[in-house]
């Protein structure tokens, strides 16, 4: 009896001390995430201020009239004015413009191979008809057996295309993400018959690999669904 009497407190100390490790780890997972999404926000807005905020004369400036930082104000100004340089480069005398910016661009040397790339990619990311990383897929990498999520960009084109016609008939390009940052990866160019279509979203797929598995996205296909009890026998 006397070793009965002894075990109890002991139990009930290990099941205080994994309520509150739950209870950490419970809070860790709303509040890092919160944390950081606000980090991130507000180095963004302090980032835009100081770029802004410094050429905006005193009579506009917030901070001129008040004793403290108004943060954010600078964020707004640069919204407006890339509205305004959007809005004035729809007419004629601003494509003009634009036009002969793009033309000094081409006559310089570095600068243009860089200019043109962010061109390209910006215009490909913010154009309304683009499909660009909507599709996500499985594929086998980096040998047969193993799968991998991978975010299909297009439709192979050009010369990677013809030079792959004869050995892999059509292919598309898909990005390949790292665990856990999504942001870096690989271009792969794969069959269109070796990959697997995925229901699931561009988001819901970058949660899964951000968090290197532990987030999965809700399915209900037939296959998941669990065999009712009275059917098992």
């Amino acid at each position: 009896m006397l070793r009965e009497r002894k075990k109890y407190p002991r139990a009930s100390k290990i099941s205080s001390a994994a309520r509150l490790r739950n209870y950490f780890f419970t809070g860790l997972v709303i509040c890092a995430p919160l944390a950081i999404t606000t980090y991130l926000t507000w180095t963004l807005v302090q980032w835009v201020d100081s770029w802004v905020k410094p050429y905006l004369p005193d009579i506009y400036n917030p901070d001129s009239y008040f004793d403290v930082s108004i943060p954010g104000f600078g964020l707004i100004v640069a919204i407006i004015i890339i509205t305004i340089v959007g809005f004035m480069t729809a007419n004629l005398i601003g494509r003009s413009i634009v036009s002969y910016g793009e033309f000094l661009m081409s006559r310089m040397p570095v600068i243009r191979n860089v200019y043109s790339a962010l061109k390209q990619i910006f215009e490909m990311v913010f154009r309304d008809n683009a499909n660009i990383l909507k599709n996500v897929v499985l594929i086998e990498y980096p040998r047969r057996g193993l799968w991998v999520l991978a975010f299909v960009a297009t439709d192979t084109l050009g010369e990677i295309q013809e030079r792959l016609e004869d050995k892999a008939e059509k292919t598309i390009s898909v990005f390949l993400p790292t665990t856990p940052n999504p942001t870096s990866g690989f271009l792969l160019f794969v069959p269109t018959k070796d990959v697997i279509q995925l229901d699931m979203t561009v988001e819901e797929a970058a949660k899964l690999v951000i968090s290197a598995g532990l987030v999965s996205p809700e399915f209900k296909g037939t296959k998941n669904q669990s065999v009712p009890k009275d059917k098992e026998s």
